[in-house]
């Protein structure tokens, strides 16, 4: 329930509680303003005898009331008897006096909320509109046939309007149950909403802790597949080199060999680097995503000769470290498969930003290849399109591949957007 059905019907209660009392009251000044002043005092001891029991009577309901937040009546027996009782002492006040047919209208206003059951509730309705139609007519009992005809055009008149207003107050009622009912299932339904939040919340974090301890053991089986397929492949040239140095008399030719193998450690040593290079998402330090794929794809340009773009969409937001560094590593292996495989001379990485995730384009106009061969593609150690698939799997993410010989490729990774604060 909100606050202004709360409101309204603390309101409504008020009323029911005050309203008989202000009726009587209403009744009370104009009785005495028409009263005979001659008339018998045994007609003004029982007009004041059946004002105190009315006024008994009120105090009693009244004291009656249930306590707590619900302070509405249900219908019951007790309610029954107060509403016959009124309804009794109003008709014998309104014998006395027309006027105080308005207190006998108190019998309009709660009929609902004291006698049980919907039969019983229209007929205690229908005995106050005998009440209030008799007063209307002039007053009881009646002294002709034209006040009988009036009373009864006025019963009609009075029971037809009540029961019009019963009905609107029916539907109002139903409505308002129906609200209260679509309310709380609202509030349970955003609670069971709250709580899948909360259970997604916990699930990113554990997920992002699980990618981070697998992406540790991911750097280390690449750094042993590099050092493996780089760097000791090196070592072992410059030793089959310097052996040939070692036996050979010829001058020239030890100096042809020294040189090849001078050029075998420079370019390990290069290896080396960039592997040590490539351990940690060092451009992740002190720039943000956007900033540190813009100078990576930069740098790979410079070094490779390549024209490389990097285009921006949407409204970049400080993403999470573990999703920052998923995606920068998976820019890093596309670009280090394009300049190993793809011969391509143009590439485009496009990063975009789309409400609830993260894409990541990267696409070349190389060589290309067929898609079903891709395992036989796959580079040693799991690291390349199978490598990437796998980092972007681990953030709950997507990679797709699309390619052709002779028309380039395109890889896209879609990740959740996982903010720097979640």
């Amino acid at each position: 329930m909100t606050a202004v059905d709360t409101q309204i019907e603390r309101r409504w209660e008020q009323f029911h509680t005050w309203g008989p009392y202000a009726l009587l009251a209403i009744s009370v000044v104009p009785a005495l303003a028409t009263a005979d002043p001659h008339a018998p005092l045994a007609k003004w001891y029982t007009a004041w005898a059946l004002l105190g029991a009315a006024v008994v009577l009120q105090l009693w309901w009244h004291s009656t009331r249930p306590g707590g937040p619900d302070r509405r009546r249900r219908p019951s027996p007790a309610g029954t008897a107060y509403y016959v009782v009124r309804w009794a002492l109003a008709f014998a006040l309104t014998w006395i006096n027309p006027f105080f047919a308005f207190y006998a209208a108190a019998g309009y206003m709660d009929a609902d909320e004291t006698i049980p059951g919907r039969r019983w509730q229209r007929l205690g309705l229908l005995a106050s509109a005998v009440t209030v139609a008799g007063a209307q007519a002039g007053g009881m009992p009646f002294g002709s046939l034209v006040q009988w005809a009036v009373f009864a055009a006025l019963l009609i008149a009075n029971s037809g309007l009540q029961m019009v207003v019963a009905h609107l107050t029916e539907q109002e009622t139903h409505r308002a149950h129906e609200r209260n009912e679509t309310i709380a299932e609202l509030e349970r339904t955003n609670a069971a909403l709250q709580q899948a939040l909360d259970e997604n919340a916990a699930l990113h974090a554990q997920l992002l802790v699980q990618a981070r301890e697998a992406g540790v053991a991911d750097e280390r089986r690449r750094l042993a597949a590099e050092i493996h397929d780089t760097i000791a492949q090196g070592l072992t040239g410059i030793i089959a080199q310097l052996q040939v140095v070692a036996n050979t008399p010829d001058r020239e030719q030890a100096r042809e060999h020294t040189g090849r193998a001078m050029d075998l450690a420079r370019h390990s040593l290069g290896e080396a680097r960039r592997s040590v290079h490539n351990l940690a998402p060092v451009a992740l330090e002190n720039d943000g995503l956007p900033e540190a794929l813009k100078k990576t794809v930069a740098e790979w340009g410079e070094r490779t000769g390549v024209r490389a773009e990097f285009t921006v969409t949407g409204t970049a937001e400080q993403l999470h470290e573990e999703v920052s560094a998923t995606l920068l590593r998976i820019v890093q292996e596309a670009l280090s498969n394009a300049a190993r495989h793809a011969r391509a001379t143009r590439v485009g990485v496009t990063l975009s930003y789309l409400g609830d995730e993260v894409i990541l384009d990267i696409r070349d106009d190389g060589t290309g290849f067929d898609p079903l061969a891709l395992p036989a593609r796959s580079h040693a150690g799991g690291f390349g399109l199978d490598g990437m698939r796998a980092r972007a799997e681990r953030i709950a993410g997507t990679f797709t591949v699309e390619s052709e010989p002779g028309h380039g490729t395109a890889l896209s990774a879609r990740v959740p957007l996982v903010r720097h604060d979640q």
